[in-house]
């Protein structure tokens, strides 16, 4: 890569790789594999870097590969792993804000991941309809019925913590 492309990269990686990793996060629940996959999809973006359309595409090839790296993380066996409930954590943060995303990282977990994956590129992402349906590579209309069924899911989860609570 040419000095230039190098500088523009470290750039683009440096803006980008905090956004990576929370969208990583929220689609897997663990930052650990969030950072591993943040870090792989640069690395694909990187690799491809002369052959992207930097006005329109980047953003979009960036969160593509980010859904793929997680997904191929979660088909490896070593890493299937559940997700700490609240009541195991070490050292609980006694912020309601905290708490509460906990509860919604935690919900997330439970969703398929092709639901987890629509509900988390148009809503926490702020992606389109056709940029999370390019990313997945499914139709518009798989986007928008995963995203409703994510999100119905979502409110069940969040509705039975929030009577438990009670």
């Amino acid at each position: 890569m040419k000095a230039p492309d190098d500088a523009e990269f470290t750039e683009f990686a440096a803006t980008t790789i905090r956004r990576l990793r929370r969208t990583a996060y929220l689609m897997c629940g663990d930052w650990h594999r969030a950072e591993d996959a943040a870090q792989d999809a640069l690395v694909k973006v990187y690799r491809r870097w002369h052959r992207i359309d930097r006005t329109q595409g980047l953003n979009g090839y960036a969160h593509q590969c980010l859904v793929t790296a997680v997904f191929d993380q979660s088909r490896k066996p070593w890493r299937r792993e559940r997700l700490v409930d609240s009541d195991e954590q070490t050292h609980p943060d006694p912020v309601s804000a905290v708490d509460d995303r906990m509860l919604v990282v935690q919900a997330l977990g439970a969703l398929p991941p092709s639901q987890r994956a629509c509900v988390v590129l148009r809503h926490y992402a702020d992606l389109s309809l056709e940029q999370t349906a390019d990313i997945l590579g499914i139709g518009v209309g798989g986007v928008k019925s995963q995203t409703s069924r994510g999100l119905t899911r979502l409110r069940e989860l969040l509705d039975q913590t929030e009577r438990s609570a009670s």
